[in-house]
Order: structure tokens, then sequence, then C-alpha cells
């Protein structure tokens, strides 16, 4: 009888531990889940959603430079930004995203460590709920619009062969870096620098790149008419403001409450800008024109990039009249007077509405909107001060190296010949218009 009771009580005791081992076990399951967000359905749509909207501004971009250049060379602007889209795409996949997103290398480089995608799946990107290869796509489409922005500054003059080696290599060794000291753990980063959505990565880098190529290839040959289709550039305007708000409100990587706040300052500052700069011509130029507003309204996008998960809509409207009021001081009196042709103003819009969007982020950034904001205002203007300024040397210095390595290997321009007869004709053995009899 004392045997049996016995090993009833060391029956009761096993049952008890093995409960109690197993409670221990599913609470340390919780919690680890809790450390490894999982991830979240509506942020992944949003960021699906976000990412072939910015896809989509490069088509845009297509259409607003291809209405802008002669008719002539229409095929080898929309040529030039669909190459770009593959062969980013290509560069990006192989060791693109790995240089700016791999481990952090003195903050100056990412590792090897995601070369060809390696390690880069469905789980959760560290510290957010959306898989990794759908942030690193996400990414990709920020990295093909980049270099595309600064076709603006050679257009009508550029070997299509020059092109696509110089794309190629300023992706991996201009884009990529940047990009890196900025969103991936580099030395920009660490200071505090920000940039929401790309004005500094992508706007001030294309921009400079762009004033760089206008100086090397030089001046258009001949006269230069004015846009041979507004409506097409309009349409491209179109596009992009439409595809801006995937490229803003997308990187929050949530759809959340600092995504609302991204697409609504985001349509202000474009919408203030646009009026802004029609208004500025009305008065100065006794006309508003259509290429002025949409002009002014791509300047208002470029500047609020960088500021749009950091200002309030008040603040947006400062941020857009500023773009306006100061690309169009660079684009109408800067340019002439300096001479240099940046045949469809990508440094002056892009370049200057920038660096323009960089310093106004200090100026306007409020912990209210954005916990990222930890800074005073005029620490954080600082900070955005030397974020710009390297940013501005670095790419103008690379590219400038860049396109004269290109220009010694293969050559950057075309003949005069070819250049009078049009690049769609000459490079592509096609015309973008059909000639009737």
């Amino acid at each position: 009888m004392f045997a049996i009771r016995r090993g009833l009580k060391m029956a009761w005791l096993s049952c008890l531990l093995l409960l109690g081992g197993a409670a221990v076990v599913a609470q340390g399951a919780e919690e680890a889940s809790a450390a490894v967000p999982a991830i979240d359905a509506g942020n992944t749509a949003w960021l699906l959603a976000s990412s072939g909207l910015v896809l989509l501004m490069t088509p845009g971009l297509a259409f607003f430079y291809g209405g802008l250049v002669r008719k002539k060379n229409i095929l080898s602007v929309l040529m030039q930004c669909f190459m770009a889209m593959c062969l980013v795409t290509v560069a990006w996949v192989g060791i693109g995203y790995s240089l700016a997103f791999g481990t952090d290398s003195k903050g100056l480089i990412g590792g090897l460590n995601y070369l060809f995608l390696k390690g880069v799946g469905v789980e959760p990107l560290a510290g957010q709920t959306i898989p990794h290869l759908l942030f690193m796509a996400f990414q990709l489409k920020f990295a093909i619009i980049a270099p595309a922005l600064i076709i603006g500054g050679f257009a009508e003059r550029m070997k299509f062969s020059a092109f696509c080696v110089f794309t190629l290599l300023w992706s991996i060794l201009v884009y990529s870096p940047v990009a890196h000291w900025v969103w991936g753990g580099g030395f920009m980063s660490q200071w505090g620098a920000l940039d929401f959505a790309g004005g500094t990565v992508v706007h001030i880098n294309a921009g400079m790149a762009a004033l760089a190529a206008a100086l090397v290839l030089g001046k258009r040959v001949g006269s230069v008419s004015s846009p041979h289709s507004l409506p097409l550039a309009v349409l491209g305007a179109g596009m992009l403001w439409f595809g801006w708000f995937g490229f803003n409100a997308g990187s929050s990587l949530a759809a959340d409450g600092i995504a609302a706040n991204a697409f609504v300052t985001t349509h202000v500052a474009t919408a203030v800008a646009g009026l802004t700069w029609a208004v500025i011509d009305w008065l100065f130029h006794k006309k508003p024109t259509t290429l002025g507003m949409i002009t002014g309204a791509v300047a208002g996008l470029v500047a609020i990039t960088p500021a749009c998960g950091f200002v309030t809509p008040l603040g947006a409207i400062w941020v857009g009249l500023g773009s306006s009021v100061i690309c169009w001081f660079f684009v109408i009196y800067v340019k002439p007077k300096l001479g240099y042709d940046d045949s469809l103003d990508a440094f002056g819009v892009h370049g200057i509405g920038g660096i323009w969007g960089a310093l106004a982020t200090g100026l306007f950034c409020t912990p209210a909107v954005n916990a990222l904001v930890t800074q005073s205002r005029g620490e954080q203007f600082i900070v955005q001060l030397k974020a710009t300024v390297i940013t501005m040397v670095f790419s103008f210095v690379a590219s400038y190296v860049l396109l004269k390595v290109v220009d010694l290997l293969i050559g950057l321009r075309v003949s005069e010949h070819e250049e009078r007869v049009g690049l769609d004709l000459t490079q592509h053995k096609e015309s973008g218009y059909t000639v009737l009899d």
C-alpha cells in the first residue's frame, strides 16, 4: 500500500514538472516571437504597391524628358530610361544591394554578405514587419530612377553605348556608397542625418552627376528648339506626381501614420511649388506657362522628398514655396549666366531642389511628426549641411572621373553629323514619329 501511494506521488510530481516545463517553453516561444516581428499583411501589401508606383516613375520620367527634347531624340530618351531599368536591376541584384545595405564597414560601404541576394529571403527584415526580399525590391526602384535622372544633363548628345557603361558603373560606384552612408548604417546615418525618401541619396547625387555630365560633354550642336511635345511632358509629370506617393509614403515601410503624413506633405508641397512657379512666370514673363507649372511641381516633389516624413503640412508649404523660388532662379538666371548646357535642368531642378530639401528638413523637422527627430533644429541643420556638402563633392568628383574614363575607353559623345540627324536614327535606327507623304 505504501509503495502504491509513493508511486502515485511520483507520478503527480512528474506531471507537475512536465506542465511547468511546457509553460516555460511556451513562454520562451512567446518571448522569441515578440522579439522577431512577424510579417504584417497590411504593411507588406502597401510596400508591394509602393514598389510598383516607384517603378512607374521611370517611364513617367521618360515621357517627361521625352516631351522636352527635340522630336528627333525622343526615342533615345525613352530607350535610355528603359535600359536603366534593366541594367540597374542586374547590377543591384548582383552587388549593388549588398554594397548599400550589407554589413557596415567603417561607415563607408556595405559588405558582400548579400552578394547575388544571398541570405535575402522572405523572412522579416530586421526590426520591420515586411519581407527582406520586398525591401530589396523597393530600394531597387530608387536605384533605377537615380541614374535615369542624370539623362536630363546630357540628353541629345551621348552615345548609347557610353550611356550603358556609365550607368552601370555609376549605380555601383556612386549610388550604392551614398545609399549606404545615409540608409545602410554608414557614417551619415550615425551622425543622425535625415533623408526620409532620397533627397540626398537620389536627387543631390543624381543632380551633381548631371552637372558633371553637362560640363564634360559640352553644349549641344546647333540651335536648341522649344520642347517638341508639351502634352507628353505633362503626361510624364502627372505620372511622376502619382508615382511619388509610393516613393515618399512607401519609405515609411509601413501603412501607418508617418506614411499618411508623408503622403499629405508630398501633395501639399508639390501643389504649392507648381502654383508658385506659375505665379512667378506670370509676374516676370507676363504669362503663366505649362512648362513652368510642371517644372515647379517636379521641383516641389524633389524638395519634399527628404522632409516628407519629418515635417508638418505647414512645413511642407514652406518647402514647396522655397523649391520653386530657388530652382526658378537657377534655371532662368544662373544657368544662362554660367553657360553650361544642362539640357533638361536635371541639376537646376533635382540637384538644387534636393539641396534645398535636405537643408529645409533641418529647418522644419519636428519630433511631433517622427520620433527619429532627436536633435534641435539648429543641430539638425548643421548635420544636414555636412551631409549635403559631402554628397555634392563626392558625387560630382566621382561622376566626373567616371565620365572621363568612359570617354577615354569608348568615347562619350556622338559625332556632329549624328547629333544633327538625331539620336533616334543614328543610335537606334528608329523614328519616334511616322512621316506621312
